[in-house]
């Protein structure tokens, strides 16, 4: 029987790049994982829908409450709050120490935070996740604002998303959920348009959005090609190894 010297080592370079693509997929899930609000940037000035990301990260337990909480130092004039079928939502509405004025309005109170509480049959399940929406404006005029965020599961397990970016740049594991705040004149130089809500009525406002959630979806794809370069790879290796006739070779 013949056998294939380089046999050996193309099984190891196949391997190498499956189990690169594994990883990639599965990071990109490890990535997502996080609560997080939607999208990233908006402008200052105007009212803007901000939209919480919840994935449910436990194996066995479901998500059963929600709790974001809204800045003080800078906050909010006016918000309003999405219904969410099989969810309570309440609002909860603070007197501030000091009356803050911002875009010619003294804010005297506001809403510091909001929470939702699933009614029986309606928790995030494992392997699932939910969006929870409010109507926020003036957005302030500050570098960005931080929505730490309360997750509560079924068997008590209660999480903090509450963990600032360092210095590094390295994600911490619960990285509290961040909207950055493009200056209304910075905003005015942008390209492209997107509708920003107001109290009103819809309005066109430039603005630039970044998702993070993107971020997954390159990962995953990235992984899928690696994927397909292990099996073209599997499929030269097959091509060009000798075909074993079971004839002896003939003496000269």
């Amino acid at each position: 029987m013949s056998t294939n010297p380089r046999a050996p080592r193309w099984r190891r370079v196949i391997t190498t790049l499956s189990l690169t693509a594994i990883a990639l997929v599965a990071g990109a899930g490890v990535a997502s994982a996080h609560v997080s609000v939607n999208p990233s940037e908006a402008s200052a000035g105007g009212f803007t829908k901000l939209t919480f990301r919840v994935p449910n990260e436990s194996p066995t337990a479901g998500t059963v409450g929600l709790t974001i909480a809204l800045p003080t130092d800078s906050p909010f004039a006016f918000v309003s709050v999405k219904a969410v079928p099989g969810w309570s939502v309440a609002p909860t509405k603070t007197t501030l120490p000091e009356p803050i004025t911002a875009e010619n309005l003294t804010i005297k109170d506001a809403v510091t935070s909001v929470t939702w509480t699933a009614q029986p049959g309606s928790q995030i399940a494992p392997g699932e996740f939910a969006e929870f929406e409010i109507s926020a404006g003036p957005v302030p005029e500050v570098d960005s604002m931080t929505f730490p965020a309360t997750q509560t599961y079924s068997d008590g397990k209660v999480v903090e998303w509450n963990e600032p970016m360092p210095a590094s740049g390295e994600e911490p594991e619960h990285p509290v959920p961040t909207l950055t705040i493009a200056s209304a004149d910075a905003s005015a130089s942008t390209h492209g348009t997107a509708t920003v809500e107001t109290a009103a009525q819809p309005v066109n406002t430039a603005f630039v959005s970044s998702d993070t959630s993107s971020t997954p979806t390159v990962l995953a794809v990235l992984g899928l090609v690696v994927a397909a370069a292990a099996l073209l790879v599997a499929a030269v290796a097959l091509r060009r190894r000798p075909a074993d006739t079971g004839t002896p070779p003939q003496q000269g």
